[in-house]
């Protein structure tokens, strides 16, 4: 008795989607919408339509379909979460994020640099290179660094000749130079 199907491999996700024969060699949709990935193409077939993705495809590049295929999946998955913005939504969402997060960072980078130059004097090239931000570095010049396991940065251990007393008396120049001459 011969078997009720005419082919051996399943159809495309598309093709039981729209309930018509899949050829594997003549689908457009086969290498894209696999079987087992049913609710991509119906989320595709929904937001795109079955005609528009079959148009799209064959008009570029065989090379530039899977990006575009997938791509295709993406921004109708998030126009199924989001049915006004979409993937634009989830960007804009991100890059408020972004500007809140660095908003942040350079909040605590202003913290960091109060609490390390509390006169708030000028720092000199010797001090700002021992602020090696996540890193363990050695000596530098007789200072030592030390690394803050509980905040992940450095806090630099001045030696005592570091912040000599020109610059606890007033002198917010860390180099001890005489600023009479300017």
């Amino acid at each position: 008795m011969a078997s009720s199907s005419s082919y051996s491999n399943p159809p495309c996700a598309a093709c039981k989607f729209l309930r018509r024969k899949c050829l594997p060699g003549n689908c457009i949709f086969a290498p894209y919408f696999p079987p087992e990935e049913p609710t991509k193409f119906a989320n595709v077939h929904k937001i795109f339509g079955a005609s528009n993705v079959s148009k799209l495809l064959n008009e570029i590049q065989p090379h530039q379909r899977e990006d575009a295929v997938n791509s295709l999946a993406y921004e109708a998955e998030a126009r199924m979460k989001d049915p006004v913005y979409g993937c634009v939504g989830a960007i804009s969402v991100l890059q408020r994020q972004v500007i809140r997060l660095q908003k942040e960072l350079d909040a605590t980078n202003a913290d960091l640099m109060r609490y390390i130059n509390p006169s708030g004097g000028i720092m000199n090239h010797q001090q700002r290179s021992n602020l090696n931000y996540g890193r363990i570095t050695g000596p530098v010049d007789g200072t030592t660094t030390g690394f803050d396991q509980n905040y992940g940065f450095c806090i630099p251990n001045y030696s005592p000749n570091t912040w000599n007393n020109t610059t606890i008396s007033g002198n917010h120049n860390p180099e001890g130079d005489d600023d009479s001459s300017m």
